[in-house]
This record gives C-alpha cells, sequence and structure tokens, in this order.
C-alpha cells in the first residue's frame, strides 16, 4: 500500500511537472546530446522552490522506502525533463543511492551532499569500450586498473558510454587492483580524466550523453576509496538493482504520458466516419497499453517490495528490468502507431519517449543478458533440488 506520505509528495512532484516542466519540452537548450547545464539548473531552481527537489530524500538524510520512491519516481517521469528537473535522475540518483550506503561521514559531505542539494551532477565510470575487450554486460573483463603508490591510488584505462561525464563534477570510478574491483570518488573535471567523444545515439534526455573517456595516471588519495579495495563488484551490486527498477519508474511515467496523448488524438481525430478510437485497430492499441501500464506498476511495486526487505533484489530487478522496458517498448510503439504521421514528428513528445525507452531496453543490462543470468539461477535451483 502506498503511504500517505508518498501520495503527498508524488502529487506536488505531478502538479510541478504539469504545471512548469512541460513547457521546457520545445527549449532550444535540449540538444541532441541532452540538456544543457544552464537549462538543468534553471529548472532545479525552480523545483527547489515548489519543495520537489530530491524529493525521494527527506531533509534528515534517510530515503523513501522503494515502494514509496516508486509512486515518486514514476510521477516525476512524466516528462523526459521531470528526473532532471526533481533530481531524481539517472545516473545521479543512483549514484546518491549509493554513496548514502557505502561512503564514509567525510566522502558524503565532499561528494553526495552537493548531490543531493542538486548543484552537481555525478558519472558512474563502469563501462568500457568493446574494440578494448573491455566490461560491459560483463563486469569481469574490466580493463582498468590501478595500484596504490604510496598514499595514493594511479588508475589507468579507458570507459565508454560515461553518461554525463561532459559537465559533471562528481565521478565514481571502477577500475581493477590486485584485489579485485575497486571504486573511488573524483573531483571533476580532472586533467587525467579527458574526453575522446560523445557518442550520438538514440536517445537525448541525459545532459552531457554518453561519452568514452580516457583515464591516464589518474592519481587520487587513499581517502578517496569508496569502501574497501576489492569490494567494488559488491558495492555495484548494492547500486544495481535500485537503479534499474528506478529506471523502470521514470520511464513508466514518461510512457503514461504518451498514452495521454494518443488517447487524446485517437479521440479528436476522425477517419472513415468516425473518431480512430472508435475504429478496433486503434482502440485495441490503447487498451493494450492500459493493460501494460498496470502490469509494469505491479511489476515495480513487487520488486520494490522486494528490496524495502533489505534483500539485494538482484533476480527480482532482473525479471522487473525485462517485463517492464518490453512493456514500456510495446506502449510507445504503440502510441506512436496510433498517432501516424504526427507520431514519428517531434510535434509531440511521442516520439522521444520511443526514441528513450528504444534505449532502455540496452542500458543497465540488455534484456537477453538478464534472462541469461534468470536462466542460470534456475539451472543452479534444480540442481540443488535433485540433490546433486
Amino acid at each position: 500500500m502506498v503511504t500517505p506520505r508518498a501520495i503527498e509528495v508524488a502529487d506536488r512532484v505531478e502538479k510541478f511537472v504539469r504545471d512548469v516542466i512541460f513547457a521546457y519540452e520545445k527549449d532550444p537548450r535540449c540538444g541532441f546530446h541532452g540538456p544543457s547545464d544552464d537549462l538543468v539548473m534553471e529548472m532545479r531552481a525552480k523545483a527547489k522552490a515548489a519543495g520537489v527537489l530530491t524529493p525521494h530524500i527527506l531533509p534528515d538524510g534517510s530515503h523513501l522506502t522503494q515502494r514509496e520512491t516508486a509512486e515518486v519516481l514514476i510521477r516525476s517521469g512524466l516528462s523526459p525533463l521531470g528526473p532532471l528537473a526533481c533530481n531524481t535522475m539517472a545516473p545521479d540518483e543512483g549514484n546518491m543511492y549509493l554513496l548514502g550506503h557505502v561512503a564514509s561521514e567525510e566522502q558524503k559531505a565532499h561528494f553526495l551532499a552537493p548531490l543531493v542539494s542538486g548543484e552537481a551532477r555525478s558519472a558512474f565510470f563502469m563501462t568500457e569500450p568493446a574494440e578494448d575487450g573491455g566490461a560491459g554486460s560483463d563486469p569481469m573483463m574490466m580493463q582498468t586498473t590501478c595500484h596504490q603508490d604510496g598514499n595514493h591510488w594511479v588508475i589507468n584505462g579507458r570507459k565508454a558510454f560515461i553518461t554525463g561525464a561532459e559537465g559533471s563534477k562528481v565521478g565514481i570510478v571502477m577500475a581493477k587492483s590486485s584485489d579485485g574491483a575497486c571504486m573511488f570518488l573524483v573531483d571533476l573535471p580532472d586533467p587525467a580524466i579527458t574526453i575522446e567523444r560523445v557518442l550520438d545515439t538514440i536517445d537525448s534526455s541525459m545532459p552531457g550523453g554518453h561519452a568514452v573517456v580516457q583515464i591516464k595516471n589518474l592519481r587520487v588519495s587513499a581517502d578517496q576509496m569508496l569502501g574497501q579495495s576489492g569490494e567494488g563488484f559488491k558495492y555495484a551490486q548494492i547500486r544495481l538493482s535500485p537503479a534499474r527498477l528506478s529506471h523502470c519508474m521514470r520511464w513508466l511515467g514518461a510512457c503514461i504520458r504518451a498514452q495521454e496523448i494518443a488517447t487524446a488524438y485517437a479521440c479528436k481525430r476522425h477517419a472513415f466516419g468516425k473518431p480512430l478510437v472508435d475504429h478496433e485497430g486503434v482502440g485495441f492499441m490503447l487498451a493494450e497499453n492500459m493493460i501494460d501500464i498496470q502490469q509494469s506498476k505491479l511489476m515495480i511495486d513487487w520488486c520494490a517490495g522486494v528490496l524495502d526487505t533489505g534483500s539485494l533484489g538482484t533476480s527480482e530487478s532482473s525479471m522487473a528490468k525485462v517485463a517492464v522496458s518490453e512493456a514500456l517498448m510495446r506502449i510507445a510503439d504503440k502510441c506512436v502507431q496510433v498517432m501516424g504521421g504526427t507520431g514519428v514528428t517531434q510535434d509531440t513528445v511521442v516520439e522521444q519517449v520511443f526514441r528513450e525507452v528504444r534505449a532502455f531496453r540496452i542500458y543497465d543490462g540488455p534484456t537477453e543478458v538478464h534472462k541469461w543470468s534468470l536462466a542460470k539461477k534456475i539451472k543452479r535451483e534444480n540442481k540443488l533440488a535433485l540433490g546433486a
């Protein structure tokens, strides 16, 4: 059951997104590689004034539960710009969650505080270029290295698809030591981290886009290591399950909005003597979308409930990510189809929602990787059941 405090916060977020942020969707500062930082900060100033900046983190630093967060993040996602304005966007939301659970008090004061206040953006440096044979869906392939040099660590490697690297002030860098994977907190920009290029991708909602970067002899002090050497993959799991689910929440909100627009179009537009919605081929698509939206809500709520027990929810988040991302793709596609030619133009946000959701089927683990992981779990459990 959704709590009264979550409903109250979510209602305020929705009102702000609808009344203030929708109007920004045509702003020329929304570029091919995402909205500009001055646009983000302008919207965040208005969110702060409205009392909806970083609404999932309470004034005492505690978080809403995952089930409560779902209610809030779905509403913030009604516009692709909503999560940016409210400071509930990836990768910052996931990075804040990770730092809140693992960082020292000194690290929280220096790196987490400016993220929570919305004054800074962050980037998570994990994925590596395929041409280097680096880590992608398989993090064990990590090529970036780190070694200790006195009271410092020296990091070298290349990273790819680093969302928001351009313009971020806080970086979380993953590298491999002799102990295993490590995470480091870095002030950005740093001359040892150079952006080779920002990739031209199908999506355009995230400031700074997705960059390929080179890390050359990056020196960080030992107190900038997040947690312990060799524990990086464990910390990544703390972040990844909630982050996958948060993506589902935000993009569900966007698809709810797309459904609203497609429905209004189908009810107003006439063809062959009646409104489009009265043609079964159109009305049934909207009905199927309604079903997918409700099933996505239930899947998110179920997985959020698992995470709220303290479980890592690795398998549950994989199931939710697959089910919801595939459902959202069906919804977005049908909204475009219902609207015909108008659906493929930028006259409405439906076209962007379609592009963003298509990318989401890959980001945070492609559908096939999650299915493969679940299949391995099925095999393990069957082996245990047989006593093998």
